[in-house]
């Protein structure tokens, strides 16, 4: 079973923003997960989207891929919080407030669905297994 995975790193958003769309995907076949991230209305979702598309590249250069990619799904994805710009804001008479800036490093890993042993065992069986050849009778 092939895994692989991408990372990108210090992307301005917040981690917990991050997070709400990671959880849309997280499970997913890749395809789905594309258009899913195609048509959610949050900018970290096109960061997240080129993300995806680098580990699904990362898994096709793997030893020992079969080649079909729609047999890989979202294994896991996160966002980790990183570091934080802090800067200041002028505020009325004399005073300052901070503003923080954060960024997030987000984390892809695909991997291959093993092959179904229905589906194996449906193209071996050949016509259909004896319950239902029964059943015709």
């Amino acid at each position: 079973m092939i895994q692989a995975q991408a990372t990108a790193k210090y992307i301005r958003t917040s981690a917990q923003k991050a997070k709400l769309v990671c959880d849309l995907i997280r499970g997913r076949d890749v395809n789905q997960a594309l258009a899913t991230l195609k048509y959610v209305r949050k900018g970290v979702a096109r960061d997240l989207e080129k993300v995806l598309r680098s580990a699904i590249a990362n898994a096709q250069q793997k030893d020992g891929f079969g080649g079909d990619v729609d047999r890989l799904y979202v294994a896991s994805v996160h966002a980790d919080q990183g570091p934080s710009q802090k800067r200041v804001r002028p505020a009325p008479m004399g005073r300052a407030f901070r503003v923080v800036k954060r960024s997030a490093h987000l984390t892809i890993a695909v991997a291959e669905r093993p092959a179904s042993p229905r589906t194996a065992a449906r193209g071996s069986k050949g016509s259909g297994s004896a319950r239902t050849t029964a059943a015709k009778q």
